[in-house]
């Protein structure tokens, strides 16, 4: 990995203001969690449109919000221009006194999910070394009106419908935030014009192998021109999707919570009986959640209903090991968990297969 560095402080003797600026800056002081006052932020720049407009903006509210800001700017090493256009945004951060941090991709590979995998990697050690509490992506409306048709058309559950939300864990210590889902592309196109920004053109971006791109080129602007404004009512679909997942999933750990079973019971049991009372939905969801308290998450769905149908009302006492070396253990009364080399499981009647 290469990194090269600037570290002169920002300074903006007189920022513009636009309707752009003064949108951003009323929905960054509604979420004051967002991008905390004064926070160090490390700018995720690809050098297009999207990221530019983006440091364009933080750059100019940094002096109302007293942020740290640093760019950095991943080399996948994919196209003949990348080194080349890398050079020029290190240089024109210089130049703006913005610190930059360059990182190149040793070993590229033409896959999207490993270049996402590498990408996301590289922010969090670079924020690690750089002491950024906050990474900061430019996403827009636009790209998650794009996300929820694609996940929408592979048939996710509505968590993936849901997702490209404004902030989200990427460590233990860090997060991921994206301010520009206030803005579409279309937007983000008219900020980085008003500010006379450069831009370093990404040609990967037209290439129809890759399922958002034909989305993006094809599919959205015809629903733009059938409907006026779909990506934005898109993407708050895709807002008012995350938030009803939220209140959801407040309502199901309260549910939990009155199925936990008593102090006699083994330790966070849940009482086995009510749980086969609910509807078979109701037992997935209730399941899941409460082995995900335990550090048990995201079981298939296939496991989760084997578990369900040997823990029905009328059947027996069993066991089943989990991932992580975690076993499920039940009687008539109760089930909970324990770690698989406790011993082997006390069973009343043999094992089934699942």
């Amino acid at each position: 990995m290469q990194t090269e560095w600037s570290d002169s402080p920002t300074q903006h003797l007189a920022p513009p203001w636009s309707r752009h600026h003064l949108r951003l800056h009323r929905w960054l002081l509604q979420r004051p969690t967002l991008l905390p006052d004064g926070a160090r932020l490390l700018l995720a720049v690809s050098g297009g449109q999207d990221s530019m407009a983006l440091v364009g903006l933080l750059s100019d509210l940094q002096r109302l919000h007293h942020w740290q800001l640093q760019l950095w700017h991943g080399n996948h090493q994919l196209r003949p221009e990348a080194s080349q256009q890398a050079g020029e945004l290190a240089r024109w951060a210089a130049e703006q006194e913005l610190p930059i941090q360059v990182d190149l991709w040793q070993e590229p590979q033409p896959d999207e999910a490993a270049a996402r995998r590498w990408r996301y990697a590289s922010l969090a050690a670079a924020a690690s070394r750089s002491g950024a509490s906050h990474v900061v992506t430019g996403h827009t409306a636009s790209d998650r009106a794009e996300t929820l048709l694609l996940q929408l058309a592979r048939g996710s559950h509505r968590r993936g419908m849901s997702s490209l939300r404004p902030q989200r864990p990427l460590t233990a210590a860090l997060t991921l935030v994206r301010p520009l889902l206030l803005f579409t592309r279309a937007e983000t196109g008219q900020i980085h014009a008003q500010l006379g920004l450069p831009l370093w053109l990404d040609a990967s971006n037209a290439d129809p192998r890759y399922s958002r791109n034909r989305l993006r080129q094809e599919v959205l602007p015809v629903l733009e021109q059938l409907h006026p404004g779909a990506s934005r009512r898109i993407s708050g679909v895709a807002e008012r999707l995350a938030q009803e997942q939220d209140s959801h999933q407040e309502l199901v750990a309260l549910a939990v919570a009155g199925l936990l079973a008593g102090p006699t019971a083994p330790a966070g049991a849940l009482r086995r009986r009510e749980l086969a009372m609910l509807q078979p939905a109701n037992q997935r969801q209730l399941l899941q959640h409460w082995l995900g308290g335990q550090g048990v998450s995201s079981l298939p769905a296939e496991q989760i209903d084997v578990l369900l149908g040997r823990m029905a009302n009328g059947r027996g006492p069993g066991s089943s090991d989990l991932r992580a070396g975690i076993r499920l253990q039940w009687d008539r009364q109760h089930l909970w968990l324990q770690q698989a080399s406790a011993g082997p499981p006390q069973q009343a009647e043999p094992p089934e297969s699942p």
